[in-house]
């Protein structure tokens, strides 16, 4: 259990909170506070004496008493709604055109139909969203990235029985909410990471992996990558076992 907390790391989706937030710490404790500016920019820190970071460790009152004064200065505070955390994911058929020509128009419509109605069951049952459908791929969100990894590596062994190998992204972050639709970064680092992928793959980001640590589903090792207009190179994760 200590090798899962110290291995895990969300820092990369703390932006995404706007909820009033409060952040108790052990004035010597070993570990110091991270950079909260950078990390939670609306958060407040609050500093308790002793050493054991373990809050509930030694004397648990003094912070019990910090919980209770940050909870009664939030009378009335809203939080922000437009922002949300989500995961995303962006499937596309490998050499659609490609078929399409070979089987004909008819025959490749009716394919199309069968791959969307399994793409569709599938979102129903791991409780994701439709939010897009451009040609033959789908952009499709969750708010669990477990769920999303199962929709995912589900939908490409079914529509496998159709004859069709799809490259499936999978990114989570912070997204804008705009008439039901996600906007952002976030968005297109996912669809980034979709097309990275290479038949018959589902490839995340490490945002995911560690969101997902200790969920039992397996991952290897893919590099890293440099995503064609996302700042920086990240380092995407091969879907193995669900």
């Amino acid at each position: 259990q200590w090798e899962l907390v110290v291995r895990t790391n969300v820092s990369g989706i703390l932006p995404s909170i706007h909820v009033p937030t409060l952040v108790v710490w052990r004035t010597e404790s070993r570990w110091t506070p991270p950079p909260l500016d950078m990390l939670l920019p609306h958060a407040k820190l609050v500093g308790v004496p002793g050493h054991d970071h373990a809050l509930l460790s030694g004397d648990w009152r003094a912070p019990l008493v910090e919980f209770e004064r940050f909870i009664d200065s939030l009378t009335g505070a809203e939080p922000e709604l437009d922002r949300v955390l989500a995961t995303v994911m962006f499937t596309d058929i490998v050499g659609s055109t490609e078929a399409a020509a070979r089987h004909g128009d008819r025959a490749w419509a009716g394919l199309l139909e069968k791959h969307h109605a399994v793409v569709r069951r599938e979102l129903a049952r791991h409780r994701g969203r439709e939010i897009d459908t451009a040609g033959d791929g789908f952009f499709a969100s969750f708010d669990g990235p477990a769920r999303a990894i199962r929709c995912a590596v589900t939908v490409r062994d079914a529509v496998a029985d159709l004859g069709m190998g799809l490259r499936i992204g999978l990114h989570s972050g912070e997204c804008e909410r705009v008439d039901g639709q996600l906007r952002g970064v976030a968005v297109h680092v996912g669809a980034r990471v979709g097309a990275s992928a290479s038949p018959g793959e589902v490839l995340v980001t490490s945002t995911v992996r560690d969101l997902v640590a200790g969920s039992g589903i397996g991952f290897e090792d893919a590099g890293v990558h440099e995503l064609k207009g996302v700042p920086e190179a990240w380092r995407l994760y091969r879907v193995l076992s669900v």
